[in-house]
């Protein structure tokens, strides 16, 4: 039987990390980051990790802001996508949304493993496979291609008493 992410950590239940994406055409291109992660570069859409407290659409604006510079605008579910990562057998589970950018601030520090905002088509985003954060990266993009859009009325965002 393959091992269990319960495995990685037996004193603790099992939880996948939720993390948020954002899908940014202008143009033909997308909006991604080159980010450095563990000493390499990768690419990844503008993404990160729901806080606590935080909605997910609260999320994508936030992450999005902090490594592009750019204020997202989110207006369609593209797709919710679980991804267990092969080497550290982390599951992922990510919230991507398509939507508009706006209001660029040149002067605003970006996150520090950001190296830099690119623009690709989707033959660039190929070219560089080797790069990619996660298959996540390019199967966001085909799902938005696709024409892959859920309301985003599917999200319920409740609280405690």
């Amino acid at each position: 039987m393959p091992p269990s992410d319960t495995s990685l950590n037996s004193d603790r239940p099992w939880t996948p990390r939720v993390t948020v994406a954002a899908v940014v055409e202008r143009e033909g291109r997308f909006l991604f980051v080159e980010e450095s992660v563990a000493g390499e570069t990768r690419i990844n859409q503008p993404a990160g990790h729901l806080e606590d407290r935080e909605s997910v659409l609260d999320a994508v604006v936030r992450e999005t802001l902090e490594e592009t510079a750019w204020r997202f605008t989110a207006e369609a579910l593209v797709g919710i996508y679980r991804w267990r990562q092969g080497t550290s057998g982390e599951t992922f589970l990510r919230f991507a949304f398509c939507g508009k950018v706006a209001d660029h601030d040149d002067t605003r520090i970006l996150d520090p493993e950001i190296r830099r905002v690119l623009w690709l088509d989707r033959d660039a985003l190929l070219a560089r496979r080797a790069q990619w954060r996660s298959p996540l990266v390019m199967r966001c993009v085909e799902d938005y291609l696709a024409g892959n859009r859920y309301p985003l009325e599917v999200l319920l965002d409740e609280t405690g008493p």
